[in-house]
């Protein structure tokens, strides 16, 4: 935040960003209000999450309190857009590396995993309306244009946070339904040199068997596989899904195999 975001007057969300805004209205340090604005959250989180919970989310927002005290000189540019777009990487990747191990550096998630669990709204849907309160209120004290970009630094920060945490590469989990799933079978296996897993073959006229068929690829092949499904198969009923963590391998009829 220091050598992109706050040299030009922009921020993330949840606390952060509410305590950006606080330090700029106030005149006083951004540091004090990142942790007194923590506090109650790090409570709830260690009566809701756990000790383990609180002491990661403690640590975490007490190095990011003491660093952005310590005046690091001008910021690497001052142009808006550059700004948004690398500090929102760094800002993401920061938090993302403490949301990997347990901890949070953000009340607002807090808040959010709570409102998850007693109404109806996801995690994501809550985030999403705290932030865009946050940098609607930024709107008024430091102007639209750099709400605009600010929130352009917030959606770099959410996906560089995804990345952080899962990885770049995230595998997909390939469903296929189809009366020549042994024949896409051993297409596959051929196209990415890995075994397949064939769950259940039934029929409910026992004319027409129907196979069920399991495999996990890469992004990367993604399009691969779905090119080869068609050529056999053209009416073959394909669902992709993410893999986030793919652990394990066995010989052939695996569920999983290695990421490459």
């Amino acid at each position: 935040m220091q050598f992109f975001l706050l040299p030009n007057h922009l921020l993330d969300g949840g606390v952060t960003g509410l305590s950006i805004i606080a330090a700029r209205v106030f005149g006083m340090p951004l540091g004090l209000f990142l942790v007194v604005l923590n506090i109650p959250f790090i409570i709830l989180g260690y009566k809701k999450f756990g000790k383990a919970f609180a002491v990661c989310s403690s640590i975490g927002i007490a190095a990011l309190a003491l660093l952005t005290s310590v005046h690091m000189g001008n910021g690497f540019t001052d142009v808006p857009i550059l700004a948004a777009v690398f500090g929102g990487m760094v800002v993401g990747v920061g938090v993302g590396i403490v949301v990997r191990y347990g901890g949070i550096i953000d009340g607002a998630d807090t808040i959010a995993v709570l409102i998850d669990r007693e109404t109806m709204f996801s995690v994501s849907e809550a985030i999403m309306a705290i932030n865009g309160a946050i940098i609607t209120l930024a709107g008024f004290v430091f102007g639209w244009e750099q709400a605009m970009y600010s929130l352009i630094a917030y959606f770099v920060a959410h996906k560089a946070i995804d990345v952080a945490v899962e990885g770049i590469d995230e595998s997909r989990c390939v469903w296929i339904v189809s009366m020549h799933v042994r024949e896409i079978g051993k297409t596959i296996n051929q196209l990415i040199e890995e075994p397949v897993t064939y769950i259940k073959e039934s029929s409910p006229d026992d004319r027409e068997p129907h196979g069920i068929m399991l495999a996990v690829i890469t992004r990367l092949e993604e399009q691969k596989v779905k090119t080869a499904v068609r050529a056999v198969d053209p009416m073959a009923y394909i669902v992709m899904t993410g893999a986030h963590e793919v652990v394990g391998k066995i010989s052939e009829g695996s569920l999983h195999r290695q990421p490459r």
